[in-house]
This record gives C-alpha cells, structure tokens and sequence, in this order.
C-alpha cells in the first residue's frame, strides 16, 4: 500500500462527476453532504458535471449543487482545477474515462461494476497500479460495504463470534422488468451494460461475500436466464441480450458454500438483498430494505437479536444522528465519498480497490461461463 502524503490532501479538491442519470445524482449528493459528516476530511469543490445532452445536464447541475456542467469529458480531464473524477456512466465507457483520467493525474471513483469485460477491468487495474506509483489513487464503487449493519456484520465474522462460516445465502431481488411491456433499455444491451441482473446485482453480491467473509471464491456452478426476450425500442421491438436472473452455487476459499439468486423478475420486490452468514456457533441476518438492523445470533447464543445499528461506536454512525435516528440508502455514499477522502488525505489506495473490482470481475465471468455449460462447475482460477 502507498503511504506517500499525498499533496492535495492539504487543499479543496475539484470535482466532477461524469453521467448525470441515477448513480450521477446518487454520487452529487455524496459529495454535497459529505463534509457535513466530517469536517475534518479534505474539503471538496463540486466543480462540474458532465452529461451528454447539454440541457439536462445543465438542470441537473443547478439541481445537484455544481458550480457548472459540460459535455466533453475529455476537455475536464485537461483542467487544472479538476482532482477528482467520478464516473458514473454506463459500463461500456468506464474503462476508457478512468484510464483517460488516472492518466491524466486525477483520482478516481468508478461505479461498479468495474468493467464489462475481463480484459477492459485488468487493463484499469494496470493502469491503477501504474497511477498509484506516482500517488494518484482509485476506487471501485461498492456502496453497500458502507452500510453500517454489513459493516458490523464483517466485525462480528472477523472476530470470530459466530465461529467457523459454513453456509451463506445471498438474494438480490428486484422486479423492475418483470411487466413484459417494460421499455427496452442500455441496460439490456450487451454491448452498453456487459450484462444483466449479474453486472448490475450479482456484482453487489459477490464483493459482500468477499467483504463479509474475507475469502476469496474459488468455483461456481451456475445458470443464468433471459425471460423477456424481446423489449419494445424507439424503433420497434429489439433482442434483450442479457440474463434477466441468474443462480450460482459457489465454494470458498475457507470451505463456505454460498447460494446466490440474482434477479430484475421478481414482482413485488424493489431492492431486496438478504444475506445470511450462518457459522459453526453463530449466525447473521441482513435485510437491505430494512438496512439499519442486523438479525444476530453470536457467541453461541441459540437466536437470534434484531439489533438498530446506530449506537455511537457503530461503523459509520459517528457525525450523524443520535441513536435511533436511522440513516437510507443514500448515506451509503457519502460514507463513500468521506472514505475516499480520508484515504488520499493519509496518501493511501482507498478501497475497495480496482483490483477488488477484478475479482469481482472474474467470479461474475466463471459465472456466464458456467451457464453456458449448463452449470458445470468453472474454477474461477481458469478465467
């Protein structure tokens, strides 16, 4: 890890964010609020947001907070004022705007997943590594490991309270496709988004496993399915051409077995991620839509406790609310953005790293790799 004090940790940093949409306005209001939550971490300049449509980019500047927008990335990258660049755009461009912009000097965010394909992810890790030589650092955006309630989960696992992890269970559930008249989007386009319910949900779900358990996964066996296979485009009706769901078994490099359900099909469900961490004397229980309270059973207890994570000395918690003032989904990213801060401030690589968002990376490849066998076992090492 680079430990070099890192220059512009001393002054404001310049901002911007490139792609406007949902993760856009999600990461301005991170930086909007993240010196509230900690005064002390390196102030930041909401410079400049960048879009391509030059109007609704412009609205959503104003809306957001920035000092002004634009629409050639490629010219922010070239100014002096600009030191941080957050990339918020659809996966087939995250490759080319983080290389261009660790290249040109600026730390980088880059939303998950990494990449859509292996070789864009390992050529960003190169160039990160490259970076990081000359004190310039990245991070791949896994919000969900600054969820105070997984965060205390991973503390409970690594401390060992619920003993040996035998079995975990993972569903990420979601049913905004599941109308068949649902509109086709660059979501369902390889081409634009890599792949489906995997790149965007299973992503998620992998780097918790990884996170939560710090183990690294070693096989999958898996199958993945397109329900709808043709949405209605501007032009008439199109091909979906990525999985609408996906089901993966997967072994661990500590010997857990992981059961994993991905899915935009599920009707009723708007964004629920349950996870389940069961162990040898103890076991945990997540809720994302409920994503303040951990279900515990530790220290060999025989049930589980709910418990409201916002004690003071919560992860997180501190520069926020008195206990039981719970915090949403948005707070995520502001944890983000003051991490990410707090690590250039100490000159070190912030994470989860470019290098994690290749592991990532390659367990969900293993995973299409797998389906494609009709569910043979792939060893994530052959990818």
């Amino acid at each position: 890890m680079t430990t070099q004090a890192n220059p512009s940790a001393s002054r404001e940093l310049g901002v911007a964010v490139i792609g406007y949409a949902f993760m856009g306005k999600a990461h301005s209001h991170a930086w909007r609020n993240v010196a509230a939550l900690h005064p002390g971490a390196p102030g930041v300049r909401q410079q400049v947001l960048v879009g391509r449509d030059p109007d609704a980019v412009t609205v959503a500047a104003a809306q957001y907070g920035w000092a002004e927008s634009a629409t050639d990335w490629h010219a922010v990258l070239e100014r002096d004022d600009i030191d941080v660049v957050d990339v918020c755009v659809p996966g087939h461009l995250h490759a080319e705007v983080a290389i261009a912009a660790l290249e040109a000097g600026k730390h980088v965010i880059a939303e998950k997943p990494l990449a859509n394909t292996m070789a864009e992810a390992e050529k960003m890790v190169a160039t990160a590594q490259a970076a990081r030589e000359r004190g310039v650092h990245s991070m791949v955006g896994f919000n969900y490991r600054r969820v105070p309630a997984l965060a205390a989960a991973r503390q409970h696992v690594a401390a060992g309270r619920i003993g040996d992890v035998r079995q975990v269970r993972i569903a990420y559930l979601q049913d905004w496709l599941a109308d068949e008249a649902a509109p086709m989007t660059w979501r369902l386009r390889r081409e634009l988004a890599g792949s489906g319910a995997l790149g965007d949900l299973a992503s998620h779900a992998v780097d918790q496993v990884r996170f939560l358990l710090g183990q690294e996964i070693t096989g999958v066996n898996a199958l993945t399915e397109t329900f709808v296979t043709q949405r209605a485009g501007a032009s008439g009706p199109e091909e979906v051409t990525v999985d609408d769901a996906a089901w993966t078994t997967m072994r661990t490099s500590g010997g857990a077995v992981v059961s994993l359900e991905v899915t935009r099909m599920a009707t009723s469900r708007k964004n629920a991620l349950g996870i389940e961490v069961y162990g040898s004397t103890g076991a945990i229980r997540f809720d994302l839509e409920r994503l303040n309270h951990l279900d515990v059973c530790l220290d060999g207890a025989d049930a589980f406790s709910r418990v409201l994570v916002t004690e003071p000395g919560d992860p997180y918690i501190d520069g926020w609310w008195p206990p039981g003032h719970v915090l949403g989904w948005d707070a995520t990213f502001t944890h983000q953005a003051s991490d990410f801060l707090a690590a250039l401030a100490a000159g070190q690589e912030p994470t989860p790293s470019f290098e994690d968002g290749l592991a990532v990376q390659r367990v969900l490849a293993a995973i299409e790799a797998s389906a494609a066998q009709d569910g043979a076992r792939v060893g994530v090492e052959q990818i």
